[in-house]
Formats: C-alpha cells, structure tokens, sequence
C-alpha cells in the first residue's frame, strides 16, 4: 500500500497485525491462487471493523470483493455486532472499494476508534441490526452511485 498515501494514512495490517488477538482473517482461493482477503477486527460488543480487504490484481473484476464483503457482514451478523465500519483512502485508487460498499449499503461517517480527520481517508458505517428472526442479508444494491 506504499504507493497509495503517505505513511501515516495507511492503516493496512501487515502480517503481525493480521495475528493479533480480535482479528479473524479469511482468504479466498481461486484453486491454487489467492484470489483475496479481508479481516473483521473486533472493537466493541456491538461495533467490527473491516480491515486489509484486498482482491489479488489477476482477480480484480470477477466477483472477490463481493464474495469477501458478503461474508464479512453476514460474519459481523452472526457474531453479535449492530455496526460494522470501516477506513479506506481518499484517493483515485480506491474509488472503487468506495463504490462497492456504497453498493452494500455503507455510508460516510465520522472517524471511528482510534482513526482521526484526515484528508487521505474516508470512514463508512453500516448498520447491520436486524429485527429478531430477520438476519441481514447482504445483497449488493445495484444502481448506487
């Protein structure tokens, strides 16, 4: 993520963050290609955070980042949580990580957790509390711009 933002907006995990306590992390394989990956980081009873959500370059466009995004908020529903959020760059770069969860239903919110005001980052919240007997169900919206 070196060449997306200045050091002190990226908040990608490398390896050792990924093996923290309060982090699950799960892969996606296309046979023997990693074809992506996306962590839940737990920050309170009721609120997760997607972390280091990537799709591998000979995968882009296939349906990962969907595939990932889908199981990352029924697994954020499963586990309790009424919110899951999120920090992406600001940049070209991730306009389409922006549109895709704008596409799930995530909208702009406030810095969350320990993340500030910056120019580089952009934070999105969902609401995924459902009424009792009616689990989320994480289709794409089409048509969201």
């Amino acid at each position: 993520m070196e060449h997306t933002a200045p050091a002190e907006s990226r908040h990608a995990l490398d390896l050792v963050g990924l093996r923290e306590p309060g982090i699950t992390f799960w892969s996606v394989w296309d046979g023997p290609a990693l074809a992506g990956f996306g962590a839940l980081k737990h920050m309170t009873e009721s609120h997760a955070e997607i972390k280091s959500m990537r799709t591998a370059a000979s995968h882009l466009r296939r349906g990962v980042a969907s595939k990932m995004l889908r199981h990352l908020i029924q697994e954020a529903a499963t586990r309790g949580y009424s919110r899951l959020s999120l920090e992406t760059g600001s940049m070209e770069f991730f306009e389409a990580a922006r549109h895709l969860y704008a596409s799930f239903g995530f909208t702009p919110c406030p810095p969350f957790g320990d993340y500030r005001p910056d120019p580089n980052s952009v934070f999105m919240t969902l609401d995924i509390a459902g009424s009792p007997g009616d689990p989320f169900d994480p289709k794409p919206r089409r048509g969201v711009t």
